[in-house]
């Protein structure tokens, strides 16, 4: 069964750490809305009549538009897809935007799953990341959800902020368990090129966190989380018993998913498109359907991407199904390549599974790179 993705690129302002496409054009969320109502309808020969199990609604900031807003979009779907086995349709939220109004009306559009952007319970922090929720805006959110009946929350929280001390860490994880919520995601703080953050590491006007103290935070995440309860099932995701992202779990096992809205991307197993990541340009060229650029990924690249999203999971690397999709040779290269990391611990192996262990998560970039195959 397939996903889709909707992108809804406007955010009242710019976090420092994001690099996700977003901007203040809020003047063209009506354009944007009614163009991704019309790819919805002209993309949908990309799925090929797979039902769809999964919607995902990020941004930007979803929670910007009103609940009939986003209804409509939902609606479409249901028009235009096979939503017979729809299980979960997720849209993600700003704390401060989430009144208990809203929330109802959210639910009546068919929502299930809300994913609230918490980052922090540190006012200090917040400010620092630009965010524009307070920590207390940030609980009541919360809570207001589980008063509107949303019985399946995420929430996101960073951590690898350099003012940031282990204790604070720890109280901050605290607060998450205390809530309630089913899901928790957690991000090491990335500092990229294009960011505020980027350009003050640039000028020497901030210091990333060092590597002992990142370790030491991430131990005491998956310690805590998985003491209170949650499931480690993936780098940076956490859930309860039957409360694991349908969605997200399009992406770590190749589930065909259409990404429609500016910067989206899609993939069906072997082609990759992405849309347009400009507002202007996407309400150009989406009339035409000329707002998106595609790629073939060869064999090598197939085999990479399977290695890379199964690695990412708890669940890891089967090599039965290795060999099946990729046949015996890419197999017996995958194990030659596995003898160092086994010899080391950084990968383990559990009769055709292999998996990083989660105290070797944070270098699992490293470990699942030097497995790619490489001609």
């Amino acid at each position: 069964m397939a996903g889709i993705y909707i992108h809804i690129p406007f955010c009242k302002s710019k976090c420092h750490y994001c690099d996700f496409y977003s901007c203040t054009l809020l003047a063209k969320k009506e354009a944007v809305l009614a163009a991704v109502a019309d790819e919805l309808a002209c993309r949908a020969g990309f799925l090929q009549g797979e039902p769809v199990r999964t919607v995902y609604v990020g941004g930007g900031t979803p929670s910007l538009c009103t609940p009939s807003e986003l209804g409509a979009l939902i609606g479409r779907i249901r028009d235009v897809y096979d939503v017979s086995g729809l299980q979960e349709v997720t849209v993600e939220a700003n704390p401060d935007d989430l009144t208990a109004d809203w929330l109802t009306a959210l639910r009546v559009e068919g929502v299930n799953r809300l994913s609230i952007g918490i980052q922090s319970f540190i006012d200090r922090d917040l400010r620092w990341m630009h965010r524009r929720h307070d920590a207390a805006s940030a609980v009541r959110a919360v809570g207001e959800a589980q008063r509107a009946g949303f019985e399946n929350l995420t929430v996101d929280l960073i951590y690898g902020i350099p003012q940031m001390s282990l204790a604070e860490w720890e109280q901050n994880l605290g607060q998450a368990i205390r809530l309630g919520v089913q899901h928790i995601s957690a991000y090491h703080l990335s500092v990229e090129p294009g960011t505020v953050f980027g350009k003050r590491l640039r000028r020497g006007a901030l210091r990333e966190i060092d590597p002992e103290r990142s370790v030491a935070q991430y131990r005491l995440l998956h310690e805590m989380l998985t003491g209170a309860g949650f499931e480690h099932y993936e780098i940076s995701n956490f859930a309860r018993t039957g409360f694991r992202s349908q969605h997200n779990g399009n992406y770590w096992n190749g589930t065909r998913y259409l990404g429609v809205g500016p910067s989206a991307h899609s993939f069906d197993g072997a082609l990759r498109q992405w849309n347009a990541a400009d507002v202007r340009l996407y309400l150009e060229r989406e009339p035409r359907q000329e707002h998106f650029e595609s790629e073939t990924l060869s064999e090598h690249a197939a085999y990479n991407e399977f290695v890379m999203t199964s690695l990412r999971t708890a669940s890891g690397l089967d090599a039965d199904v290795l060999e099946r999709r990729f046949g015996a040779r890419k197999l017996q290269y995958f194990t030659r390549l596995a003898v160092k990391f086994l010899a080391e611990g950084t990968l383990v192996r559990t009769g055709s599974a292999y998996r990083i262990p989660f105290e070797h998560y944070l270098i699992s970039d490293t470990v699942i790179s030097d497995l790619f195959y490489v001609e």
